[in-house]
């Protein structure tokens, strides 16, 4: 008998055996998921090329099967543009922001809501998984308030309020909608547009987004998928863990600059609000949710 098992595995073929050691492997981190919430900010280089978005959708589909509740909320800066491009809408800046005056909000939500998130629904559903699209607006899921953006003045040395026009932060977030759509085994696919208490729309960053729906959902995970590493120190080498303590340290001593300093304050809100953990990971890597999830490798920066 034992040589028949021998032979048997021997006959197998090494990828498919490290296939299978792979799965089981996976099982411890399948049950620290089981049945919790991990929120996924999708965005950059992934969302825009068609081989990691179909891998990607493969991989929060894997999920939903292996017992977790994905939640995605996904940005579309560069689609936004090219957009504005098209239709000939020129946009204002100061300061290197856009001004989204209400023209150019009714584009972002009509890119937003419409066209990126049908495509992530689409390409989940294609994957064998059952997606449904929102925006901050269904059931008053993000009711939003404008944001007050703060910039320094060198020459009066004063901080100042920069006034960008409909762009907005998460005042305050119902999570009923969510819950109910998990409990019916859907995916939630969101787009970042808020609504007031007086009913204007506001643009609202996806990460900040992504944050408040994480904490008001008590979730297990954030996953910030952006186009570097992770946080990296002054050596240039990957940071794999942060505390919240540490995170403020390095913003204040300088190493993080830059677009890192609104994702850590991102990860640091939603920390405090009540998510585990954050995990900042490149996008660019194939299948980067599942390694960050499911293997002990983990990838890019951690922050609890």
């Amino acid at each position: 008998m034992g040589e028949k098992i021998k032979d048997t595995t021997e006959a197998l073929s090494e990828a498919w055996l490290d296939r299978a050691r792979i799965l089981s492997e996976a099982l411890p981190y399948m049950q620290r998921y089981d049945k919790r919430t991990v929120v996924v900010k999708y965005g950059g280089h992934a969302m825009g090329d068609a081989g990691l978005a179909a891998k990607f959708a493969r991989d929060i589909v894997l999920l939903k099967q292996a017992g977790v509740n994905p939640i995605v909320v996904h940005g579309g800066g560069p689609q936004i543009g090219s957009m504005l491009k098209r239709l000939n809408i020129e946009s204002e800046f100061a300061s290197g922001l856009r001004i989204t005056d209400k023209s150019t909000v009714e584009i972002v939500e009509m890119v937003l809501a419409g066209s990126i998130n049908k495509q992530i629904v689409g390409a989940l559903n294609q994957a064998g998984g059952k997606a449904v699209g929102l925006c901050g607006k269904d059931g008053n899921l993000i009711v939003a308030r404008k944001l007050d953006h703060k910039i320094h003045d060198p020459e009066s040395n004063i901080e100042k309020i920069l006034d960008l026009g409909f762009v907005g932060e998460p005042h305050r977030v119902n999570p009923e909608i969510l819950q109910t759509i998990i409990a019916s085994d859907i995916i939630p696919v969101i787009a970042p547009i808020g609504v007031s208490e007086e009913g204007d729309t506001y643009n609202i960053n996806a990460d900040t987004a992504a944050g408040a729906i994480a904490g008001a959902m008590n979730a297990k995970r954030l996953l910030l998928l952006t186009d570097v590493r992770g946080v990296l120190g002054k050596d240039g080498k990957l940071i794999q863990r942060l505390t919240v303590a540490e995170a403020e340290a390095l913003m204040k001593d300088g190493t993080i600059s830059g677009g890192m300093i609104p994702k850590l304050e991102t990860c640091i809100e939603s920390v405090e609000k009540g998510v585990e953990a954050v995990v900042i990971v490149d996008g660019r890597v194939p299948h980067v949710v599942l390694l960050e999830l499911l293997t002990e490798h983990g990838a890019g920066t951690l922050i609890e």
